[in-house]
């Protein structure tokens, strides 16, 4: 065989790893544009993306609410920024929506060159990541931004934009409402944006998002032998450092919510090295069965032990 022959067999298998990425990129670019298609759909007159969008502000609307606003209102300074307001809610959620579809086309390109414990261990973890990382998510729409939302808007001075009704003047229509003089310095006010109340709330998501893959990362790693439960749990004094450090960062400066991160992350940091001490006890159980395990290695280290 020439050696212009055996350079065409060896790019082969390359040009056919080549077009199966193309095929699944494509399946996967198809599901996502699909995805965002489908918070397009009206639903009671309305966009699903207005109803996420909905639920994604009502954390907001309710603080306003117990801060004495009957009708809080959200606004936007410009004519196209509700619409792209819409687009980026639709394209953050359409892609997890589309997510399982994505997954599984990530899955069937790699799989083929796995083992079989390899696709039985990677499995599951692929599984748990989105699943975690929706737990970090509701655990930041329904927990932390509500108390984050009370701590800023707080310093404004809700009550002083409500209308306060002294009366229906007879050149007023009816339910009209007049807004009190300032007697003393500006009225500074909270007249809320869609798109950066939005912001704001998706940063906590992701943060929180991220946060919660923090078992199913150092798991993997775990089983791949490049951490340890020993390791992490030498160096978790460091760890409640730098998840002091992250809830400082991540959440507004209130003392309680920066407990509350801290709380869970650490909680997960144990978690973390509980499921690595499982795997490792995993696999040296496996290896005593196998017989590739040597109990008399470690007599030493025990107490009445000689080594040898």
């Amino acid at each position: 065989m020439s050696q212009t022959e055996e350079l065409d067999d060896s790019t082969a298998p390359l040009i056919e790893h080549l077009a199966e990425l193309r095929t699944r990129l494509i399946r996967s670019v198809i599901a996502f544009i699909i995805a965002i298609t489908v918070f397009f759909i009206p639903i009671q007159g309305e966009f699903i993306a207005v109803h996420v969008l909905n639920f994604l502000m009502e954390p907001i609307v309710e603080t306003l609410r117990d801060l004495g606003d009957p009708s809080p209102t959200l606004q936007y300074t410009s004519p196209q920024e509700y619409l792209f307001t819409l687009f980026r809610i639709s394209m953050v959620f359409g892609f997890a929506l589309a997510f399982p579809v994505i997954g599984f086309q990530m899955w069937r390109f790699v799989a083929p060159g796995l083992y079989r414990q390899e696709k039985n261990a990677f499995l599951p973890f692929l599984i748990a990541s989105p699943v975690m990382f929706l737990l970090g998510a509701s655990f930041a729409q329904f927990v932390v931004t509500p108390l984050a939302m009370a701590f800023f808007l707080g310093f404004a001075d809700v009550s002083s934009v409500l209308a306060i009704v002294f009366g229906e003047p007879e050149t007023l229509p009816d339910g009209a409402v007049i807004t009190p003089e300032a007697s003393e310095g500006p009225t500074i006010t909270f007249f809320g944006k869609v798109n950066e109340s939005l912001d704001i709330t998706l940063k906590f998501i992701m943060a929180f998002g991220l946060c919660f893959q923090l078992p199913v990362l150092l798991t993997l790693m775990g089983k791949a032998g490049l951490v340890s439960a020993e390791g992490l749990a030498n160096v978790r004094k460091y760890a409640m450092v730098g998840i002091l450090v992250l809830a400082a960062v991540v959440t507004p400066p209130d003392v309680i919510t920066q407990l509350i991160l801290f709380t869970v992350v650490y909680g997960l940091y144990e978690v973390s090295i509980w499921l690595v001490r499982r795997v490792e006890n995993k696999r040296e159980a496996k290896l005593r069965a196998e017989g590739y395990y040597d109990d008399e290695d470690d007599l030493g280290d025990l107490p009445g032990g000689d080594a040898k």
